[in-house]
């Protein structure tokens, strides 16, 4: 499990949300809850497009801060191995 810093900043049309210590991470949402969902996704997304593309993923910072932010907290990010198996079909000639 690796711990990055997010951070939320209320806005009048709904909350800004962002990954400090990891770049891209970025949504919104009409309320904090749902800034705080959209953001745990995009942080999936970014991380394994990272992961595809052979890229490591950025280190964690918890010193990291947005003077401008409202909230700023833990945002945990579980790593989960997987193998993927294709199957290829051969044709049999006799």
């Amino acid at each position: 499990m690796l711990v990055y810093k997010a951070m939320y900043k209320f806005l009048d049309d709904g909350v800004h949300a962002e990954v400090l210590d990891f770049p891209g991470v970025i949504s919104c949402g009409p309320d904090l809850e749902e800034a705080r969902r959209l953001l745990s996704s995009a942080l999936v997304d970014m991380a394994e497009l990272n992961l595809e593309r052979g890229e490591s993923l950025p280190q964690t910072d918890p010193s990291a801060t947005d003077p401008d932010s409202d909230i700023e907290e833990p945002i945990y990010l579980l790593l989960q191995a997987a193998s993927r198996v294709t199957l290829v079909a051969q044709n049999a000639s006799h």
